[in-house]
């Protein structure tokens, strides 16, 4: 086994294996003082413990025993009833009643006061945004 900077190579009866830790594999979601509360690889949402909380696929938004919770669709946040529950314009984000709850602008998530609540690493808006709807 050679270590080559992020990643750990292994040779093993005459096959190549690459081992590239998590933090390499996957994207980030930080609360406001730095500390990551989860993460998404591929289409799985992990929680800061990584336990599996739930998957994406397409728009539909499933929990980890695979019931379908919600959607996003036309920049709406559907929950599984077919209840409007929050809506995206742009980036800025709002409740059902349309109200401003907060905001994404490149990689921070703030409140409706302009606050950093977190930080996110390598996702995008609505990878964020069905992560603080649905998982959070």
């Amino acid at each position: 086994m050679r270590h080559y900077g992020f990643f750990r190579i292994y040779l093993f009866a005459g096959f190549l294996l690459v081992n590239f830790p998590e933090d390499v594999q996957a994207q980030r979601i930080f609360d406001a003082q730095g500390r990551t509360i989860g993460r998404v690889y591929g289409d799985r949402y992990i929680d800061a413990q990584g336990r599996m909380i739930g998957r994406v696929n397409g728009s539909r938004v499933f929990d980890a025993q695979g019931r379908n919770i919600g959607r996003l669709e036309n920049n709406r946040v559907i929950d599984a009833s077919g209840r409007l529950i929050g809506r995206i314009d742009e980036h800025l984000l709002f409740d059902a009643q349309g109200r401003r709850i907060g905001r994404v602008h490149g990689a921070r998530i703030f409140d409706s006061s302009n606050r950093t609540i977190g930080r996110a690493e390598g996702l995008t808006c609505e990878q964020i945004v069905l992560f603080y709807y649905f998982f959070e």
